[in-house]
This record gives structure tokens, C-alpha cells and sequence, in this order.
């Protein structure tokens, strides 16, 4: 098993708005320790048409109740998007996203006490979110489709997700699969890693995604899920978000989304095995039980620590 060292992400104090002018070095802060425990993050689709939640919170009523709920559950990050990366996808303007995402932002300031992270891929969405709260970005093209995501990240001190994705969410699952699937991730990320590193993003800020069925296979995906500890050598923490995915369901001989649960456990258990600092899941409270037991595998020291553990 793979021995996580300790890292420590600088966010803005919860629920306060950050100003529309550059950061102030003054800017209350606090720290989100990666290592210690599994982080889970919660998922939170705010769209008609994502491929596991679409429409269930299109509502922003609906929306925030259901944040709330993933906090209650135990997650440690809520991730809200508003534009599906499934593939197929035809994605979405900068102004749709804003409309379904802001309205849920605007619900929360001052009731969630876990940090927001804005899956996003345009800086204009990142920049209204992160006015209304959202303290992380997560960008699925690992900068490819607007490195102004870096400079944002870098002006406001913020976390910045970077995940591998060959190709774009319309075509990803229809074009060539790479010939060695760890060599293109790796390439892929030390590249988003060097434009977030120019743009004046610190090291201690970047966190790495390695895109589980972004443009892989179901085979290339869990190549992935076993070489985490390898990836791990990038020197950066890793998220590893592998809930519900359709190469789960291949394994499960072609279980539907809802009926994938069990196998997402599995591959949230091999993701911390392996070294991975944040699980990115659907099902909260249930992958909450299944992260501080693989914890407790790493390090049985952990058991004492349930505070964030919630019955089902």
C-alpha cells in the first residue's frame, strides 16, 4: 500500500463571499488537510441530462436541500456542476451554466459548512461561482479548453482540480483509446501541471485526477484504479472519482447506474489502497462507511476517528 504524505490546501473562510477586486493578501482563510483520512466529495449534478443524476436537481430549491444532505452524510467537499461530461454530451454556454449553478450557490451562502468546489471548465462560470462562495475548482479538461481557469485559481489562492480527459465528453468514447493509457495520463497531466505552475499556481494548490472513463476503456480505467500509487509519484494528491461509471457496470455484467453501488465500494477501497487523498462519489453516506474502513486498513490508528461518519 501506498503511504500518503501529508498536504495542506489553502481555501476562503466558508459562506464568505470573495470580492470582485484582486484577493486581498488579508483575505480570511483556512486550511483543508489532505492525508490524515480519505476525503469524500460529495457530487452534486445541477443539470437536466448528467449521466447518473440528471434531472433529479435541476430545482434550485431542490438542489440545495440535497447539498445539505450530502454535508449531513458525511461528505467532506460538495462538487457542483452544471454542465454534463457524460459521453455524448453536447455541453452548454457559460450563461446556462451560470443559471442553473448561481441560484444553488446563493441558497447555501451560510448554511454549508463544507467547502464548494465549481465543476467547471469555463472561467466565467469559476469567477461567478467563486463570487457566491465556491472555494475549490475542478476542471475535467485539465486546462485544455481555458487555461484562464489558472490564472483565476492563482489571483484568488484556491485549489485547482486538474483531470486528465482525452478528447472532449461528444466524441471521448468514440475515438482511438490510447495504446498505453498510463504513459498518455501521466504525459497529459504534467502538462495541465506546467500551464497551472506558469499561470502562478503554487504547487501545494494543484490536486490530479486521472479521468476514470474520460476516453478509456473499462479495461484502461481500471489500469488506471490499479496504478494509483504509481500516479501517486507525480508528487501531487490525487481525486479519483470512479461512482457509478459505466466501466463499473461492464464489470457488474451491465448493471444499471442505480444498481452499480456496491462496485463503486470496490473501487473507492482500491482507490485509498492505492493512495488516493479524495473519492468523488454519488452515493455519500454509504462510500462514507466504505472510506473510513479502507482508512482503517492503511491505518488502524484511525478507527477512534468517526466524527464523520453517518448511519444508512
Amino acid at each position: 500500500m501506498f503511504k500518503r504524505k501529508k498536504f495542506r490546501l489553502r481555501l476562503p473562510e466558508p459562506g464568505v463571499p470573495l470580492p470582485a477586486a484582486p484577493l486581498a493578501v488579508a483575505q480570511a482563510s483556512r486550511t483543508l488537510v489532505l492525508g490524515e483520512r480519505t476525503l469524500v466529495m460529495g457530487v452534486l449534478n445541477v443539470t437536466p441530462d448528467s449521466f447518473s443524476d440528471g434531472g433529479l436537481f435541476h430545482d434550485p430549491d431542490a438542489a440545495a436541500e440535497r447539498a445539505l444532505e450530502i454535508e449531513r452524510q458525511g461528505a467532506d467537499i460538495l462538487d457542483i456542476g452544471g454542465e454534463s461530461t457524460r459521453p455524448g454530451s453536447e455541453g452548454v454556454s457559460a450563461g446556462e451554466e451560470m443559471r442553473r449553478v448561481i441560484p444553488v450557490l446563493e441558497k447555501l451562502r451560510g448554511r454549508l459548512k463544507i467547502p464548494i468546489s465549481i465543476d467547471t471548465s469555463k472561467s466565467e462560470v469559476a469567477e461567478a461561482a467563486i463570487f457566491q462562495g465556491a472555494a475549490i475548482i475542478n476542471d475535467v479538461t485539465g486546462l485544455r479548453a481555458d487555461p484562464r481557469l489558472a490564472e483565476i485559481a492563482a489571483k484568488r489562492k484556491l485549489p485547482l482540480i486538474l483531470m486528465h480527459m482525452r478528447g472532449e465528453p461528444r466524441t471521448m468514447q468514440r475515438k482511438a483509446f490510447a495504446r498505453d493509457v498510463m504513459s498518455d495520463v501521466t504525459t497529459g497531466l504534467r502538462r495541465s501541471i506546467a500551464i497551472a505552475r506558469r499561470a502562478g499556481v503554487a504547487k501545494s494548490q494543484i490536486i490530479l485526477d486521472p479521468g476514470l472513463g474520460f476516453g478509456k476503456s473499462a479495461e484502461q480505467s481500471f489500469e488506471l484504479l490499479a496504478g494509483v500509487a504509481e500516479l501517486a509519484r507525480l508528487g501531487f494528491p490525487l481525486l479519483i472519482g470512479a461512482s457509478r461509471k459505466s466501466f463499473v457496470g461492464k464489470a457488474l455484467g451491465g448493471a444499471q447506474r442505480q444498481e452499480r453501488a456496491w462496485g463503486t465500494a470496490a473501487t473507492v477501497t482500491a482507490a485509498i489502497l492505492g493512495g488516493a487523498y479524495i473519492v468523488r462519489v454519488h452515493d455519500v453516506a454509504e462510500m462514507a462507511q466504505v472510506a473510513r474502513v479502507a482508512d482503517a486498513i492503511v491505518n488502524p490508528h484511525l478507527i477512534a476517528d468517526t466524527s464523520r461518519v453517518k448511519a444508512t
